[in-house]
């Protein structure tokens, strides 16, 4: 298999833990991988942007502009920064629930996200879900990135087998948080899997 991967967000959404777990199942299944990480400010919610390229056609870590056939966005404006990794027939898996940035208590831009979806929509293949409906059931939107990697698997987009994804996160996950986060797992698993029929 070679497939590239970006995901992408802001700092304290988790999406390190993403990347780990997708290149850890892709490694147990075998892949060759490389993954590498950019990140400004992160824990002032700043932009995080994970690479992960798997398959021997990957000669360095980072995803050349237009070959992602992937991109996991965690936050709508972020999904347009980095939309022009995603290869003309790449799909887009995006959060539509936006991350207010810090200027926005400074001065109120009425950002939410709405515009970026819009063009989103307009630029490419691509699967909308709202991280505050989804993870409703499990307490907390911090659940989205477990969310996410269950919507790319179900969608058949990820190439990974569900049951290597969810004894990575087995293995990454706090004890006491392993059976919620696979909860939040096979809730995007379902509705990757919706996706594909719509």
């Amino acid at each position: 298999m070679n497939k590239d991967i970006l995901i992408c967000g802001v700092g304290g959404q988790g999406t390190v833990l993403a990347s780990k777990i997708i290149a850890a199942s892709a490694s147990a299944e075998g892949e060759s991988i490389h993954s590498a990480e950019t990140i400004g400010m992160a824990q002032r919610g700043g932009s995080v942007t994970s690479h992960v390229r798997i398959g021997k056609d990957a000669y360095s870590p980072l995803i050349p502009y237009g070959n992602a056939d992937l991109l996991l966005a965690f936050e709508p404006a972020e999904a347009v920064r980095n939309l022009k990794y995603l290869s003309s027939d790449g799909v887009a898996i995006v959060n539509t629930a936006a991350t207010k940035p810090v200027t926005e208590s400074l001065n109120d831009t009425g950002y939410d996200g709405s515009k970026m979806v819009e063009y989103i929509k307009k630029k490419c293949i691509c699967i909308f879900v709202d991280s505050d409906e989804v993870c409703r059931p499990f307490g907390s939107s911090k659940f989205f990135n477990i969310v996410i990697l269950g919507i790319a698997a179900g969608s058949g987009r990820l190439g990974l087998s569900s049951e290597i994804l969810l004894k990575q996160i087995e293995k990454r996950v706090p004890g006491a948080y392993v059976e919620i986060n696979k909860k939040a797992f096979l809730a995007g698993y379902d509705i990757g899997r919706a996706s594909v029929n719509e």
